[in-house]
């Protein structure tokens, strides 16, 4: 804002400050100001209006950017060798996380719909303890909670003993450790 009126004050003339019932002092300051390049095209200097519509004239002067030819934006016809590596490495990725997700789905929808007896429900939630083992966390697609919530309304409705919770929350564990923004994780130790 400080700046703005810099300028402002800069490009207005003169005579837009000093009030016209002046006298002689603001006859001496139209003439010195009506010199000038900015008030030469107004008829009257002395008015607030032509002070800002000059003043506003030489700011949009001044704003406007002159480029020259040479800095114009140039663009690549044809993506570059770097560029196609990195795609190709991210469909790799990508196809690993698919195929990921679609494990932890038939997990969860086994475990939801199929598993009935303690032991069913055990190796169930083991499976998806050791799929987030392999892929390092839950892959792209599948949400913590969201899971937590699928495994909760099992729980809910029933049959759920203390071997299938001591598995759930396991679970539980695993998943924050593998996604724990600690960087420094002991391989070695299991816990």
């Amino acid at each position: 804002m400080k700046s703005f009126l810099l300028v402002l004050l800069a490009a207005a003339p003169a005579a837009a400050f000093v009030p016209s019932a002046s006298g002689n002092a603001a006859a001496a300051i139209t003439t010195q100001s009506s010199t000038t390049a900015l008030s030469a095209t107004s008829s009257n200097p002395s008015s607030r209006r032509t002070m800002l519509t000059t003043s506003l004239a030489t700011l949009a002067t001044l704003a406007t950017p002159i480029l020259p030819a040479a800095a114009l934006e140039t663009y690549l016809t044809e993506p570059t060798e770097e560029f196609k590596e990195s795609e190709r490495q991210r469909m790799e990725f990508r196809k690993k996380q698919l195929a990921a997700k679609g494990e932890f789905v038939k997990l969860l929808a086994r475990l939801t719909t199929e598993s009935k007896t303690e032991e069913e429900l055990v190796t169930d939630l083991q499976d998806l303890r050791t799929l987030v083992l392999i892929t390092e966390g839950l892959p792209i697609g599948i949400k913590k909670d969201e899971m937590y919530k699928v495994i909760r309304s099992k729980k809910a409705k029933g049959f759920w003993p203390t071997n299938v919770e001591i598995a759930y929350q396991k679970l539980k564990a695993e998943i924050a450790r593998q996604q724990s923004p600690n960087t420094e994780k002991d391989l070695e130790n299991p816990l």
